[in-house]
């Protein structure tokens, strides 16, 4: 007897070494994006920060395909902090120039990425919007101004998929060899209700659909299935009851590995993952012959991995190995 839903991820397309890989969306692309930097691919995570709402990822894509930085007129003080409303919290500081410096940091890491981009994976959280009164631009974050600032409203399906079809064409037309895989994020938002939560995912699942029937480069990923319907079990939340637990998200990077990494990237993957082990090793007797013995070895077999796969980047790792010679 089998007492679980096995969700089918197969898919059709693919996430290489050879790709490049923008990642934008919730804090659940963080956490797979996370993965895919471990992996040492060619990625991007995040660069303005969290996006929540699929019309603030389309904002911030067009800001990286622009590459135009951001100056005085964009940024706000609050509460002794200056912010921008295209950025997450993290982006924020006490200072201007310092909180300018991080935002440009950030969409000339965008805009370098989207030159030849091959892989961009959009994580869509929920459809729901704030939307500031002044100018009637909907905002990436509220930044704790008061609510009165804002009106709330639940995209529709049909402003998500005209809103992205046009982007998506622009995407298409500036990198031809270009995949966009659209995810749905199993994180919770609860704080919008129980029904409006659901709701709002429905949205963001009909929209996602749309977008794949209509463009051949665009599919879709479970990732919120895999949760919702695979896992489906309080174990496999955080302590917050809305975000995944890390044994989820293990989860699922692993369904991403099996359906969307070939064999042979996989073997890669594998053998990155030893050499950071390694790198990040405390010996117990550090300064032995043996110890030594152990770190010529690795530095010679990340030698090899490097010079048979010059995309991998393991300058770090190697520096912290010659280290414990």
């Amino acid at each position: 007897m089998d007492f679980r839903t096995q969700v089918n991820a197969k898919t059709d397309f693919t996430i290489g070494y050879s790709d490049k890989i923008l990642m934008l969306g919730s804090c659940f692309a963080e956490n797979i994006g996370l993965k895919i930097k471990q992996a040492k691919m060619d990625a991007v995570v995040n660069p303005f920060g969290i996006l929540f709402n699929p019309e603030s990822i389309a904002i911030a894509l067009e800001q990286a395909l622009a590459g135009i930085a951001v100056g005085d007129a964009d940024v706000f003080q609050y509460n002794g902090l200056w912010s921008g409303f295209g950025f997450h919290g993290s982006f924020s500081s006490p200072d201007k120039a310092e909180a300018l410096h991080r935002m440009n940091i950030g969409i000339s890491l965008a805009h370098q990425q989207t030159i030849g981009l091959t892989r961009l994976i959009l994580t869509f959280g929920t459809a729901y919007v704030y939307r500031n009164i002044t100018d009637g631009r909907v905002v990436a974050n509220c930044h704790k101004l008061p609510t009165t600032n804002f009106v709330r409203e639940m995209l529709t399906i049909e402003q998500i998929v005209s809103r992205y079809s046009t982007l998506i064409e622009q995407l298409t037309e500036a990198n031809p060899n270009l995949h966009i895989v659209l995810t749905i994020s199993p994180v919770r938002h609860l704080r919008d209700g129980a029904h409006q939560n659901q709701l709002s995912k429905a949205t963001l699942l009909l929209a996602a659909n749309q977008l794949v029937e209509q463009f051949g480069n665009v599919h879709y990923f479970p990732s919120y299935e895999l949760l919702m319907d695979d896992l489906r079990d309080y174990r496999f939340y955080d302590a917050d009851m809305c975000h995944p637990s890390a044994m989820a998200i293990d989860y699922i990077w692993q369904a991403m590995r099996d359906n969307c990494i070939s064999p042979a990237d996989n073997a890669l993957i594998d053998d990155v993952a030893k050499i950071m082990a390694a790198a990040n090793h405390r010996p117990l007797n550090p300064g032995t012959a043996e110890h030594k013995q152990f770190v010529k070895q690795q530095l010679n077999i990340a030698a090899q991995l490097t010079n048979l796969h010059p995309q991998i980047d393991l300058s770090e790792e190697i520096e912290k190995l010659k280290g414990g010679l």
